[in-house]
């Protein structure tokens, strides 16, 4: 319900800017049953563009953590592997990189003789998470090497072994660095999810080109549609800041 009214209120105001036959801010507007039928189908594409989005993240973090820790290795062949899946996956275009998921990954699984299809939701979250990893993975490499090597050497005197060291010593200060440039990929990702549209998902920016076709008045409904967009960042940012200021006092404590 919070949402809704955070929507409602730019909305009113502008239903209200002009009365010229222009506009036609009416097919948003929350005061009639038609607007606000039409807000709600909106804004009911937001839970799967939440639900995308979060799901991604998490698989672009786990990913990203692996696809990371090769390249801090000492061995060259590791940092090779690291370098060409981050400069690899880095150079593809996300668009082209849904098409290639969703309508060729199954066609591959047929040829291996496995019967795995891959419907919108899961070809969204596939790309989404592939596409994140890499540059999830350039910042944790960032994040680790900002890490005094004193801190590795103290673990290792005290018998730690290296993934010993990266979990209780390592990970803990870096994630503190790297936190906001986690959260910009999870805004990134959020905004990402709206070309989840062109394979037929069902999230915000689908829900606002099908009622572009039946309403015709895409000023109206795209501008809509930037304020959820605007909601979600705004949401997103404040919990990513509350975060900051609960994990900075905890270092100070």
């Amino acid at each position: 319900m919070k949402k809704l009214l955070l929507l409602a209120l730019p909305i009113l105001a502008l239903s209200g800017c002009s009365s010229s036959s222009t506009w036609g801010w009416y097919v948003i507007n929350p005061m009639t049953p038609g607007g606000w039928i039409n807000i709600k189908f909106l804004i009911s594409g937001m839970g799967d563009t939440i639900l995308i989005s979060v799901i991604a993240a998490v698989l672009s973090i786990v990913a990203g953590l692996v696809v990371a820790l090769p390249g801090l290795s000492k061995k060259r062949g590791w940092r090779l592997v690291n370098r060409v899946y981050v400069e690899f996956i880095r150079s593809i275009p996300l668009l082209p990189m849904l098409f290639w998921v969703f309508y060729g990954l199954p066609i591959i699984f047929r040829e291996m003789g496995l019967n795995i299809p891959i419907d919108p939701f899961w070809g969204a979250v596939i790309t989404l998470a592939l596409s994140d990893s890499a540059f999830t993975a350039e910042i944790y490499r960032a994040g680790i090497q900002s890490i005094a090597k004193g801190q590795t050497e103290a673990a290792q005197t005290i018998g730690l072994n290296y993934l010993q060291t990266m979990r209780y010593v390592i990970l803990p200060q870096a994630i503190r660095r790297i936190l906001p440039p986690l959260a910009n990929q999870f805004i990134y990702i959020v905004k990402m999810s709206a070309f989840a549209s062109v394979i037929g998902m069902q999230e915000l920016t689908r829900r606002a080109n099908e009622l572009v076709v039946t309403e015709y008045r895409p000023l109206e409904i795209y501008t809509l549609l930037i304020l959820e967009y605007l909601v979600l960042v705004l949401i997103i940012s404040a919990g990513v800041r509350w975060l900051e200021r609960r994990m900075g006092s905890d270092e100070r404590g």
